[in-house]
């Protein structure tokens, strides 16, 4: 899969018809959320309540093996969607919120994101 990080915010589709690099690009990220794995990773880190999941602990929940979360979890990183850091062996992750916003505000100009 190609993963691109979103790098810049456009207008919303509602508002003006996107250009051809912005509909790449959004595409792109669009392609990350719509693994259903992914989706269940990105709420399950956004409902932490101290705002960050270490790795380790999002196997059970997704009754998937560490290496196929440790994929998944780098393609949202890779995104730009979760942010990593490292502490001793396990890594931690956290949500990056602007980049989720991103596209919400393409999708909902009027929602609050």
């Amino acid at each position: 899969m190609d993963v691109r990080t979103i790098t810049r915010c456009c207008e919303p589709v509602l508002t003006a018809p996107l250009g051809e690099d912005d509909a790449e690009e959004l595409a792109s990220a669009f392609k990350v959320l719509a693994d259903p794995a992914r989706l269940r990773l990105m709420s399950l880190v956004a409902n932490s309540p101290s705002g960050e999941v270490c790795a380790c602990d999002l196997v059970v929940p997704l009754g998937r093996s560490q290496p196929t979360i440790s994929h998944h979890l780098s393609v949202l990183v890779d995104a730009g969607l979760l942010a990593r850091e490292r502490r001793g062996k396990w890594a931690w992750y956290s949500m990056v919120p602007e980049k989720l916003a991103v596209l919400c505000q393409i999708l909902a100009p009027s929602a609050s994101c």
